[in-house]
């Protein structure tokens, strides 16, 4: 079970919550600020005191003040007219992720919800009734509006959920788990949606799949030294220590790790004196996306744990304050940055299928085909792995670099962040592919040389993808290897991969 206090919670806690629905509870403690807080608007409304959300109007019309009568319509106006997400929903699991940043951000106690409204976040979470929320129609400031009034309308008995496999009214799926709408009160609508859940929601669930695929593709990598022939001297420790980088050194361990044993690994001068950047750099290229995997976790768990939504409340209402945490620059600078960092694991990686499939650069059949001429083998798999790799391109410009005003320039810089994240996710969905297409090529490379002759840990690998994808004898339609090795890699545990390589001494 997982706590929620507002301040504590981890990437590893928000792994469990969404692949494993480990139910979620909040802190008592927790509860109790947000009472505190819930108090002092009440208090506000009660005084009739001018503040920002409560009882004005938003954006351009914060001047707008608002009757005390008309409170409460005035959140109901806002959800509905701010629900305004198109295109294709988020994954599930980035919904789930919401509503868990969402409930956990409330509770910090500085925005002054009623307990109900985070009770009924974490039922909906626990329940495994998911929003469905619009990926498209956020600037990343003021916060994640669109996305987050879609899930806003949910706790309405409103909108669309997926539930139990199936995309139905939100009203049928609370009706079902004995969940009762709410009606959201002063305040309750705005703290709802101002804030980066989205963006970071999504990030999130990027982060988690590219770290573990960061792992993969190193495993592979070590795959492909051996279906090459490739030389070990360059993965030597003294090598990567003399650099300095943390990422790097422990990359090269791992790589020595997995080809511990192996009889098709060779030295430098025994069939040439060094390999190309794409074999002898890998610990160079795959741990500088490390560090900016290692930069990104930082932001996020700082993130998870912030207070993002406007106004503010402090002091048991003494103190209101109108700020500016719903902007999402810092998540959407990590986002771009971890575009670039994932992209990169796939362009190596494509050069890698390159040195697999030519004949100019290697001693295998030509595109690893068992009857080359009247059958392509993996000739066109190496396109496909081109053009992905030359998409992602496409998707790692940086968002962050755009703005546009909003709100007739009362809102006049934003952060694109969502649009960031949401990048990401494409560039890690094609990076996937090209790492399964450089694993398929590279299964069929050490047949080749005599899967005997394999390192124990690349056997093993060798040996589970096998069981979904067999050995290329004939031509076939390749498509559906690509795409089942790809779901072998998003879904398997990876007991073996993820080892820990004891550290040298001086990153001890």
């Amino acid at each position: 079970m997982v706590v929620l206090t507002g301040h504590t919670l981890t990437l590893e806690e928000v792994k469990r919550v969404l692949y494993r629905d480990e139910l979620v509870i909040a802190s008592k403690e927790s509860m109790e600020a947000v009472e505190r807080s819930r108090k002092a608007v009440e208090e506000i409304v009660a005084n009739k005191n001018v503040v920002y959300g409560i009882n004005t109007g938003f954006g351009k019309f914060s001047d707008v003040l608002i009757a005390a009568g008309d409170v409460e319509e005035l959140q109901w106006n806002l959800i509905h007219s701010h629900a305004c997400g198109v295109g294709e929903p988020f994954p599930e699991e980035v919904s789930r992720a919401m509503l868990l940043l969402r409930a956990n951000a409330l509770l910090k106690g500085y925005s002054g919800v009623r307990p109900i409204v985070i009770e009924r976040l974490l039922d909906l979470l626990n329940a495994k009734i998911h929003p469905v929320i619009p990926q498209q129609g956020s600037l990343g400031a003021s916060g994640d509006l669109a996305p987050l009034s879609h899930l806003a309308l949910a706790l309405l008995g409103e909108g669309e959920v997926f539930y139990r496999g199936k995309r139905v009214p939100a009203i049928e799926a609370l009706s079902t788990e004995g969940i009762a709408p709410i009606t959201l009160k002063a305040k309750e609508g705005l703290a709802l949606i101002n804030g980066t859940q989205a963006m970071t929601a999504m990030g999130v669930v990027v982060y988690l799949e590219a770290e573990q695929l960061a792992y993969e593709s190193e495993a592979i990598a070590a795959m492909t030294i051996e279906g090459l022939r490739g030389i070990i001297d360059a993965f030597d420790e003294h090598v990567h220590l003399v650099r300095g980088y943390r990422q790097q050194v422990e990359v090269a361990a791992r790589i020595r790790d997995y080809l511990a044993g192996s009889k098709l690994t060779t030295r430098q001068g025994e069939l040439r004196v060094q390999d190309a950047y794409s074999l002898r750099c890998i610990p160079q290229v795959h741990g500088a996306s490390w560090q900016v995997l290692d930069y990104v976790k930082e932001k996020l768990e700082i993130e998870i744990n912030a207070a993002t939504d406007n106004p503010l409340i402090f002091e048991g209402g003494a103190k209101v304050i109108s700020g500016g945490n719903f902007h999402g620059q810092p998540i959407a600078f990590a986002m771009d940055f971890m575009k670039i960092a994932i992209a990169e694991l796939a362009n190596i990686s494509e050069r890698r299928i390159e040195r697999l499939v030519n004949p100019q650069l290697n001693d295998l059949p030509p595109f690893l085909s068992p009857a080359p001429g009247l059958q392509s083998g993996a000739m066109i798999m190496q396109y496909t792995a081109a053009s992905l790799v030359s998409e992602n391109k496409t998707f790692a410009h940086p968002a962050s670099v755009d703005s546009i005003p909003s709100s007739a320039n009362q809102e006049d810089h934003v952060s694109m962040g969502t649009i960031a994240s949401r990048h990401a996710y494409a560039i890690l969905q094609n990076t996937r592919r090209v790492l399964a297409i450089e694993l398929i090529c590279a299964m069929q490379a050490v047949e080749y040389r005599g899967v005997e002759n394999m390192a124990p840990k690349t056997r093993k690998l060798y040996e589970a993808v096998r069981n979904i994808v067999p050995s290329i004898t004939k031509d076939r339609i390749f498509s559906k290897d690509i795409e089942a090795t790809a779901q072998w890699l998003k879904g398997v545990d990876w007991p073996f991969f993820l080892q820990t390589i004891t550290p040298t001494n001086q990153y001890s």
